[in-house]
């Protein structure tokens, strides 16, 4: 009797963290619904959601409701997809953090994915629930991954890179550290030469990588690098996308300079990370070849602002300032060439749960139309993470990931930032009918 008193209360607490008591067929209603294809708005709107899908969604009028369900009218509200946010690094501490830059040699190796827990609830109950997260150390992506997959934690879904790939001493390896401190390999991901590229791809997907992070160039955070200057050479690069294809996993480049974004094109990375230095050239390759761009500009407004108030120093902040002016050029220019852009905000740069403020920097300084920014956000995302028929539109048979903000973000962008209702898979997290987690 008292096994199974105890093997009930866990099934209990386990079932309460993942949701699955509350599942139910729920109709939600509100004044308005974007359903992140770019179609027109739908006014008095309705989704119906049985267990973990979307069944249908549009006029209030066009969808009846069953019998028994709950419904949830949510009011003067914009019902959208899930958010997705294509480049995170959801582990460990972040920028501002005064203990940042030393967390390598000083934190205990399980630390980071402690921290993680934290990141990852204050990112879905942002209204994020799908993230791609580019690189971290340890393979703690891939735990805390599996911590909310099993149900133990809220977040949003993953898609992981485990390690980041790069060259000895550039931007994916740890500097700054006096010699010998700290040795990297192809398995921790710092690689030099074809056979060592190939030999690092193989071993982030042998430990659980969705996709590969390579990178392309030199980046403002870490030391001793320019931000713009080529890293990998285009026989590295080639082969390690052409050993991910072989593989069936897609590669993301970090990439600033102006040459290293056009070797990445040419080598065929699937995305460009901040894409700084982006000239007319660069772009109209990336839109021939259908490269997306993510490009980071909450990033760009903080290393500005850390390199102007004194958080960032010496040539960290140098790179700063010249890489956030770059980027506001940059992004114009990928819109003008009708690159595909996916949201991304670099988040651990930038904090945790505050990434919708990336809507409202693509369209003020990318030019991007508030329905445009809404998709780079939602259904182009999903298909920039190969998701995008699981996630990214409301559409009958995806996952219910829904999400609702406060009036209108065709009117007013910013509203994106005030998430009031989350959603994911069939699960509510956050307003009307949320359970207490």
């Amino acid at each position: 009797m008292r096994r199974s008193s105890v093997a009930f209360a866990a099934v209990s607490v386990f079932t309460l963290a993942s949701g699955i008591a509350a599942q139910q067929t729920t109709v939600l209603r509100a004044a308005r619904m974007i359903d992140g294809t770019g179609a027109a708005e739908i006014t008095n709107a309705a989704i119906l959601v049985t267990d973990d899908r979307i069944v249908a969604a549009g006029p209030a009028a066009s969808v009846a409701v069953p019998t028994g369900a709950r419904v949830l009218d949510l009011g003067d509200v914009t019902l959208l997809p899930g958010f997705i946010d294509a480049h995170t690094h959801i582990i460990g501490r972040t920028l501002g953090d005064p203990l940042n830059d030393l967390a390598v040699v000083k934190d205990y190796a399980s630390y980071g994915a402690i921290v993680g827990v934290a990141n990852a609830r204050a990112t879905l109950m942002a209204g994020f629930t799908s993230i791609r997260v580019v690189g971290t150390r340890n393979f703690d992506d891939m735990a805390l991954r599996q911590a909310i997959t099993d149900g133990r934690v809220p977040g949003p879904r993953m898609e992981n890179a485990g390690n980041l790939i790069g060259i000895t001493g550039g931007h994916c390896d740890e500097n700054g550290f006096r010699p010998g401190l700290i040795r990297y390999g192809p398995e921790d991901g710092v690689a030099d030469g074809v056979d060592q590229v190939r030999a690092a791809v193989r071993y982030q997907v042998k430990s659980g990588a969705d996709v590969i992070k390579m990178c392309a160039t030199g980046g403002v955070l870490s030391e001793g690098d320019a931000v713009g200057a080529t890293q990998y050479t285009y026989e590295e690069m080639k082969a390690l996308v052409d050993e991910a294809t072989k593989l069936g996993r897609k590669v993301a480049a970090h990439a600033h300079g102006t040459e290293g974004i056009k070797l990445a094109v040419r080598a065929g990375v699937s995305s460009i990370e901040h894409g700084s230095f982006l000239d007319e050239e660069g772009a109209r390759m990336m839109s021939q070849r259908g490269t997306f761009l993510v490009p980071t500009l909450m990033a760009g407004e903080t290393v500005e602002k850390f390199a102007k108030n004194g958080v960032l120093k010496g040539l960290r902040a140098e790179k700063a300032l010249a890489a956030a002016a770059a980027m506001r050029k940059g992004v114009k220019l990928a819109v003008a060439n009708h690159v595909p852009i996916a949201l991304g905000t670099d988040a651990g740069v930038i904090p945790h749960g505050t990434n919708a403020r990336e809507f409202g920097l693509m369209v003020e300084w990318g030019g991007l139309t508030p329905m445009a920014s809404l998709n780079a956000g939602t259904l182009n995302a999903a298909k920039l993470l190969s998701w995008d028929a699981r996630v990214g539109s409301l559409a009958p048979g995806k996952l219910a990931d829904i999400v609702a903000v406060p009036g209108d973000p065709l009117t007013d962008i910013h509203v994106t930032e005030r998430v009031g209702f989350v959603m994911k898979g069939g699960v509510i997290y956050k307003g009307a009918g949320a359970e207490s987690r």
